[in-house]
């Protein structure tokens, strides 16, 4: 049987789900909600699709997913004292490596942030094994699925497969990650919250084609002598868009006849500052998402000393909240519930907080003197093996107890090394 058919419950005792709305082909603001349009006073429609059109938009829904999905993702176990890798643990390989058959954890991830920074919600298909444990997870497409109330009061969803059949799964085989809303259960899609900015944007860059596209020249009006026929003043219309207007026909030289002038129509300065226009739009997309400008190529603002601190502040302010959301919904959704007081998921960050490699090197050596870090904890952090005798813990032997100022165990420690130092502690 295939994961869809043993997903589905068409032949369950359950009751036909309700639906908390009903949607009118003439209510454009129910559309508006789902995702599926939305007009904007531009002139210019905007979508989730149409949005990637946009490349500010396309660059920060691109950083956050790829940003996120590089973050290693694993599944520990709490200890008495600290916790260890669960790499014994069923979802331990899911999230690590390959969470179905068809895609690698790189794309899985990368998608469904993808599915979150356009959509602001998130679905997936599990499917179990014989133990209850999560098998494989399949990312499915927002703009196809309903998210509804069934008259028991569980959530169901409906989703239109690629044969454009629909199908009802329960809530426990959907996996629906969200961002924020206002229920908390239905995440608000970042496109339709700024699709003025967004349709502004895009309507600035056709313009500037259309403008560029005409050799950077306005319209004109060619005057005649005499009076025209409506077809007669569409043909020379047509005729003379055809010879001049593009830029591979600029500057060729206009033969005027039977009297027709051509006269110019100017243009304000301000209607061609759209770079302006652009810029600042750009500006709009990178602060919805959080996302430091010179990410997006805009330097303006950006010296050499202040990117390393924006891209810091870019890890713990846009980053860390998404990662908070992923590694909480895993554990409430994808975790069995026995075992959540033991097993928890966990992204790894430092590496995106290192820093440069100077103030890196210092922390460590602060570490290593202070007895919180030992050689092998540093290399660890550095991606390098361990090494033998690297476990062992310094302690400054100035940092001891006064009652033991003065004892022949710190004279014997200043002579020796630091196993008698660590007798100290005792």
């Amino acid at each position: 049987m295939s994961i869809l058919e043993n997903m589905l419950w068409p032949n369950r005792s359950l009751k036909a789900p309700e639906r908390r709305t009903n949607l009118s082909l003439t209510d454009h603001d129910q559309w508006v909600e789902l995702g599926l349009t939305a007009s904007t006073d531009s002139g210019v429609s905007v979508n989730a699709e149409k949005a990637l059109a946009h490349s500010a938009v396309f660059a920060c829904v691109r950083i956050l997913a790829e940003t996120i999905a590089s973050l290693p993702l694993i599944m520990y176990e709490r200890m008495p004292r600290g916790k260890r890798r669960a790499d014994k643990y069923p979802l331990y390989e899911l999230l690590k490596e390959r969470p179905n058959g068809d895609m690698t954890s790189f794309e899985t991830w990368e998608t469904l942030q993808g599915h979150l920074g356009l959509w602001g919600n998130a679905y997936s298909l599990i499917d179990y094994n014989g133990a209850g444990h999560v098998k494989e997870i399949l990312p499915l497409r927002p703009d196809r699925m309903l998210q509804i109330v069934n008259n028991q009061g569980r959530w169901a969803y409906q989703y239109q497969m690629p044969t454009s059949e629909m199908k009802w799964f329960d809530e426990g085989f959907i996996w629906h990650l969200h961002g924020l809303g206002s229920d908390g259960r239905i995440g608000y899609s970042p496109i339709q919250l700024m699709r003025q900015a967004i349709g502004l944007g895009l309507a600035a860059e056709k313009y500037g084609a259309r403008f560029f596209g005409n050799d950077a020249r306005p319209g004109g009006v060619l005057e005649h002598p005499g009076t025209l026929s409506p077809e007669a003043h569409t043909r020379m219309r047509e005729d003379w868009e055809a010879k001049h207007s593009g830029v591979s026909k600029s500057h060729k030289v206009a033969i005027l006849e039977e009297g027709i002038k051509w006269a110019a129509v100017g243009i304000p300065p301000e209607d061609s500052q759209f770079i302006e226009t652009r810029k600042f739009q750009l500006q709009e997309v990178a602060r919805m998402y959080r996302i430091p400008p010179h990410m997006l190529a805009d330097l303006d603002r950006a010296t050499f000393s202040n990117i390393e601190h924006q891209s810091i502040e870019f890890v713990v302010h846009s980053i860390r909240p998404w990662l908070v959301r992923w590694e909480q919904s895993i554990h409430q959704n994808l975790v069995i519930e026995r075992d959540r007081p033991r097993f928890f998921p966990e992204f790894l960050v430092d590496g995106l907080l290192r820093g440069d490699t100077v103030a890196r090197y210092e922390a460590y050596a602060q570490g290593r003197q202070n007895g919180w870090l030992s050689a092998n904890d540093i290399r660890e952090l550095e991606n390098m093996n361990p090494v033998d005798g690297g476990d062992v813990y310094l302690v400054p032997l100035n940092l001891i107890p006064a009652r033991l100022a003065g004892s022949d165990r710190v004279l014997a420690a200043m002579r020796g090394y630091q196993p008698v130092a660590a007798e100290l502690t005792a």
